[in-house]
């Protein structure tokens, strides 16, 4: 789809959240958007939920970004950085965003002037002592100081919160999860507190909190050289799409009166 462009305010940063499980009904519009290359990448995935929630996934992702550079979703082209993190081959001016996913759920941020990163994470029972193989020692020392009940909140806002970061650090796994340290505390805005090697870091990184349904945390952090932010929930009803032609595999999804061939791109 095409879309009027989308602008974002000063100092915001835009959250667009939507479902990864839709009707087969709705499938083709997702297909529409993906490249042929990621359509053969859902075509690897072995398992049909996580196929579907891939191409749900990045179309949705797609269709957005295309809303606020005025272009067609299928027309948009992505690079990654030496890390892995993906960004537009070509945007002028540029626009930042990051993807994150979890138990059905996505959520994307978008900011035409910070690097941005996005986690969310479903709250569940842990298996194994995750924090004392990843987090710092400072984060252990203050989940230690957390009743039992609330531990696994705090534990998933430490997480989340480290995350976020490191997407929007950019650096991927180069940068060591015990390298520095972020808040933990329910109330109050999130803060990064220390990063190794960088004493000006925690004045330079705004972390804050998202508004998610019950049973979810997660977080966004932005580069915003000590200017402050605010979240800015986005949902399909700002913008106003325009059809445009589909790819090939969309066109005979959709005109398969029996939806066999829709049935069969969910079981490629």
């Amino acid at each position: 789809m095409r879309y009027r462009p989308l602008t974002i305010g000063p100092d915001i940063v835009d959250i667009w959240r939507w479902p990864l499980d839709v009707g087969m009904d709705d499938l083709p519009r997702y297909v529409t958007a993906l490249s042929d290359g990621e359509f053969a990448r859902a075509s690897r995935f072995v398992h049909e939920r996580d196929r579907l929630r891939f191409i749900v996934g990045r179309g949705k992702l797609r269709e957005i970004i295309g809303r606020y550079l005025g272009v067609p979703a299928r027309r948009l082209s992505f690079a990654y950085n030496v890390f892995g993190k993906p960004r537009l081959a070509v945007s002028r001016p540029p626009l930042h965003f990051n993807l994150s996913h979890a138990a059905g759920m996505a959520v994307l941020a978008v900011s035409d002037r910070y690097h941005v990163g996005i986690d969310i994470e479903k709250i569940v029972p842990l298996k194994e002592d995750v924090a004392g193989h990843f987090f710092s020692p400072s984060e252990r020392l203050a989940l230690r100081g957390v009743r039992r009940g609330n531990y696994l909140e705090a534990f998933y806002r430490c997480w989340t919160r480290k995350e976020a970061f490191v997407k929007a650090h950019g650096a991927g796994l180069s940068l060591p999860l015990e390298a520095f340290d972020v808040s933990i505390d329910s109330v109050g805005e999130p803060r990064l507190l220390r990063l190794e090697g960088d004493a000006q870091a925690p004045a330079q990184w705004r972390l804050l909190n998202l508004a998610l349904p019950a049973g979810f945390v997660g977080a966004m952090a932005a580069l915003t050289a000590d200017n402050d932010v605010s979240l800015h929930y986005r949902t399909d009803e700002t913008a106003e799409s325009v059809r445009e032609e589909m790819p090939l595999a969309a066109r005979v999804l959709r005109a398969s009166p029996d939806n066999q061939l829709l049935n069969r791109a969910s079981r490629m």
